[in-house]
């Protein structure tokens, strides 16, 4: 070790050199199509080892990884996740929002973008009730796009609301990204606040966060469905009126389908907003409530559970298999010395911390493009949080601006996730031009949502300081 700190002190910006080579080389690696979390395991360990050979990097470091690894495990927040992740895929198999769109279309119909209106509100719920993006957006491409289609809408409205509304889950509590940004925002404040001096920091909590995302998602739903009510009375043809009304269905049938997602969203964000359970308590309830609710809409199979806990396995390995190749990762990263680099890059920047955000925020909503949002948040945000929370920055208001960051970049063409999850289910007569175009409002509308939130940031800060 005396050795390497020798050498930083002759040659400085050699390893920060390697260190930002890494980062290249990761980025390059996972553009080849490499699994994500073997790509930054394994790219780092060779940078390590190319640095141990030069001197520029002590293996003795990685003796850390244990402890981290062990931190993970014993992580009661991230508990969470698998929770959430099989409450998404039990109302994804129990065909609650098949019900539930064919009660809001009915609900809505008889007013101009009525069934516009219905996508966005079902949008809304789903992203309150299970939390996956991917599974909303497919959900909804494979349920309302037919179904708009065929009552004569514009493909590219069309198209634009259902991605833009099942983008939602990434900010809608319960949103699992919500519930990884909060730990590792924790992270990042509890080490800005011991670099500037204060060894009894406050602590920031998941719940923190969902109730910072509660007023801009609300925002953004109403934001969506005026869009939709304006253009629809501008361009009547586009978004005509449906030939159906709620006595058709009867107000029990409308009750019927309404209900179950309803209370189950109140039974979970209700239970976290009145301090009764923590995120991860509530998510078991989220849990228990869609296997009840699975069992009323459809009978509960021996291999439905199958499938369920299969799918449930197979995602909850991805995300924390991503998470130890991150851990790898940034252990290696910091151990070259990168983060000393990336702060003294933000410090120095002209505009001060204004300046360092936009650029931080633009890098996050670059790599939205190529990356999903577990590699971004396990690996970019806890090199950069701390540096930006050590500016000044609410940690709440940060971790809100950057899951609405995430959101705009997968709803932006030409690379949007959100864009090919739906272009994977859409139509043939659907373009993907028709896609691009369509998600262009709503893109404008995310942005001035951030904008709005950037000049009152009071807007995400006002909800959690009043319930604590």
């Amino acid at each position: 070790m005396e050795t390497a700190l020798l050498y930083y002190q002759k040659n400085p910006m050699t390893p920060d050199i390697l260190s930002l080579g890494m980062f290249a080389a990761a980025f390059g690696i996972l553009l080849l199509g490499y699994p994500v979390a073997f790509s930054l395991a394994g790219t780092a360990l060779t940078f390590a080892l190319l640095g141990s050979v030069f001197d520029w990097f002590d293996l003795q470091l990685l003796g850390i990884l244990p402890e981290r690894l062990f931190g993970i495990m014993s992580n009661e927040t991230l508990i969470a996740i698998p929770l959430f992740i099989m409450m998404g895929v039990l109302l994804e198999r129990s065909k609650i929002s098949e019900d539930l769109l064919t009660a809001m279309s009915q609900l809505f119909g008889t007013l101009k973008g009525g069934l516009g209106i219905s996508v966005c509100i079902v949008g809304a719920i789903l992203a309150a009730s299970t939390g996956i993006v991917g599974a909303t957006v497919v959900t909804m491409g494979l349920i309302s796009l037919p179904t708009m289609l065929k009552n004569k809408y514009s493909p590219k409205l069309a198209t634009g609301i259902i991605t833009a509304s099942g983008t939602l889950g990434q900010i809608i509590p319960p949103s699992i990204i919500l519930v990884i940004l909060g730990d590792i925002i924790s992270s990042a404040h509890q080490e800005a606040q011991l670099s500037l001096g204060n060894f009894s920091p406050g602590a920031i909590s998941v719940g923190d966060l969902f109730f910072g995302a509660v007023i801009p998602g609300l925002i953004l739903v109403a934001c969506y469905i005026l869009y939709v009510g304006f253009y629809s009375h501008l361009n009547p043809q586009s978004a005509p009126v449906m030939k159906t009304d709620v006595t058709k269905m009867g107000h029990f049938t409308l009750l019927k389908s309404l209900c179950p997602p309803l209370l189950l969203m109140i039974g979970v964000l209700g239970s976290i907003f009145l301090g009764v359970a923590t995120p991860s308590e509530a998510a078991s309830v989220g849990c228990i409530g869609a296997l009840l609710l699975t069992g009323l809409k459809k009978k509960l199979t021996v291999s439905i559970l199958k499938d369920v806990t299969t799918t449930t396995t197979r995602i909850n390995c991805m995300v924390f298999t991503i998470l130890i190749g991150a851990s790898i990762f940034s252990l290696v990263f910091r151990g070259f010395g990168g983060d000393e680099l990336v702060h003294h890059l933000l410090i120095n920047l002209p505009g001060g911390s204004s300046s360092a955000f936009f650029i931080v925020m633009a890098i996050i909503f670059f790599m939205g493009f190529f990356l999903d949002f577990f590699e971004i948040t396990f690996v970019v945000v806890p090199i950069v949080g701390p540096i930006l929370l050590t500016m000044g920055f609410d940690p709440v208001w940060l971790g809100i601006m950057i899951a609405l960051n995430l959101q705009t970049s997968f709803l932006t063409p030409p690379f949007g996730f959100a864009l090919f999850y739906l272009r994977g289910v859409a139509p043939p007569q659907v373009s993907t031009m028709d896609i691009y175009k369509g998600v262009i409002p709503f893109i404008i509308i995310q942005i001035t949502v951030m904008a709005l939130i950037w000049f009152i940031p009071e807007i995400v800060t006002w909800l959690p300081r009043l319930m604590y």
